[in-house]
């Protein structure tokens, strides 16, 4: 199947400055090139990190009409991209692809060929029974909660919200959490989607991030499953954000309604 791709390269992708890949203006100029190029039908991230949120601000004029692939920090321009009802991949970057094995790159670049759905998938535990169905937003719990405030949240009614984290201890997704519930998030959402929450445990503690995260699905009363294949665990199956989706929190299946490429 990489037979059938031409890869372009910026010859600065390996530039650092401090914590970040480059410049803020190498990298905006990489981005905004590889996005107005007509030749080019994705873009996808190398790794996360930190520092896209850095160019939303120089992003606003942009039309990002082609699909941007990855996780984590890119969840900054998958908030962008659906804010203006385009239809984006959160799925693995190129750095972590070739190590999760041939299923998901299969499924990645069907979702990128296939003018089909995308197949289901299953999570492994209900939280709050139910169904949903909206337009799949979200990614990273952390990035999407510090996007609050900002022009680049896209439409929260009625969408179903995909969160996953790493690193985050359980007060701090308790923290996270709670802000999304001040900011009035849960009372416009129908559903929520849980992914990976990976190295999230506190040592020592009789209690797990599992434990908390199903205390505070329960508190907002919107059908919730949790154990989706999705984030930074051992597996990150990609998956069209701004897509119409069908959560069966019952049954732990969440079922995609559009392609990840109809006309953008």
């Amino acid at each position: 199947m990489a037979a059938r791709y031409n890869v372009q390269l910026s010859p600065e992708i390996f530039q650092r400055q401090r914590y970040l890949a480059g410049s803020d203006d190498r990298r905006l100029a990489e981005l905004t090139e590889a996005l107005a190029d007509p030749a080019i039908r994705a873009v996808f991230a190398a790794r996360g990190g930190y520092g896209t949120m850095r160019l939303l601000h120089r992003l606003k004029n942009q039309r990002p009409a082609k699909p941007v692939i990855g996780f984590s920090d890119i969840t900054a321009l998958h908030q962008w991209q659906q804010r203006d009802g385009f239809v984006s991949i959160h799925g693995p970057v190129l750095t972590q692809l070739a190590s999760l094995g041939k299923p998901t790159s299969e499924r990645l670049f069907s979702l990128l060929e296939s003018r089909s759905p995308a197949e289901p998938l299953h999570g492994t535990v209900s939280f709050v029974q139910g169904s949903a169905r909206g337009r799949l937003i979200g990614g990273n719990l952390s990035v999407f909660t510090e996007l609050l405030g900002t022009p680049f949240v896209p439409n929260l009614d009625s969408a179903v919200l995909l969160l996953e984290d790493v690193g985050e201890r359980p007060y701090r997704l308790d923290r996270l959490w709670t802000h999304l519930e001040l900011a009035g998030v849960f009372g416009r959402i129908s559903g929520i989607v849980l992914g990976s929450f990976t190295h999230c445990e506190e040592r020592g503690e009789s209690y797990t991030s599992q434990d908390v995260l199903r205390e505070l699905a329960v508190a907002t009363g919107l059908p919730c499953s949790a154990g989706f294949p999705i984030g930074h665990g051992d597996v990150n199956e990609p998956v069209p954000l701004g897509v119409q989706v069908h959560l069966d929190a019952t049954s732990n299946r969440l079922t995609f309604l559009e392609s990840a490429v109809l006309e953008q």
